[in-house]
Formats: C-alpha cells, structure tokens, sequence
C-alpha cells in the first residue's frame, strides 16, 4: 500500500479537479448535464483512481488503477478540445488546463512505468 499524499501525479490530479471545476463554472448553463458534468467527474476520477490504488495491496493491482488515472486524464483533455471548439471556453483558460494535464501524464506515466520496472 502507498500513501497517495505522497505521490507528486496526485498531487497534480487534485490540482486539475479545481482548474476543471473553474472553467466549467463558465460554461452555458444549458451544459450543466451534459459537458460541464462529463468534464467535472472525468477530472475527479484522475486522483480519485490514484487514492484508490495507492489502498490496493499488490503492485499489479496498484498499476491498474493508475491505467483508470491515466484514462480518465486523457478524457479530460478530448473534453477540453470540445469545450474549447464549442467556444464555451477561451483559449487562455483552456492552454492552461491543457498544460496541467500535460504535466500530470507525464508524472502519471512515470509512476506507471517505475510501478511496471518493480514488477519484473
């Protein structure tokens, strides 16, 4: 078991959940079910999955649940496009979300790949 307060990916996780919360505030209200939801919990899910792993007991179950981090992360970036094309948000607010989750993969798939490197 890990701690997941530890971890630098959730740390960025956590981050992203309010910058997600932020600019979905903005959207039209017509969106409260539909993208503005979608994007909310897809954001949530990213440290979510990383606190549920870090409670897992095995590595393999661990790396796992850091792979539903990982999806999760890149659902919140196609829903960021969207919302930007959609022009529900301005690039500005957008580049920086879009930073933040470049950011967060890259320290999500590093942890990925350490966990996968323990396991052989």
């Amino acid at each position: 078991m890990h701690d997941h307060r530890h971890l630098r990916a959730f740390e960025l996780a956590d981050e992203l959940v309010f910058l997600v919360y932020d600019i979905t505030g903005r959207f039209p209200e017509k969106e409260k079910f539909g993208l503005t939801s979608q994007m909310r919990r897809a954001a949530l899910s990213v440290p979510s999955n990383i606190v549920e792993g870090c409670a897992r007991e095995t590595d393999k179950e661990f790396l796992r649940f850091m792979h539903y981090a990982y999806g999760s992360l890149r659902e919140v970036e196609y829903q960021l496009s969207v919302a930007r094309r959609l022009n529900y948000a301005e690039n500005e607010g957008t580049q920086k979300i879009k930073t933040h989750i470049s950011e967060t993969a890259q320290v999500l798939y590093g942890l990925m790949r350490k966990i996968r490197n323990l396991q052989q």
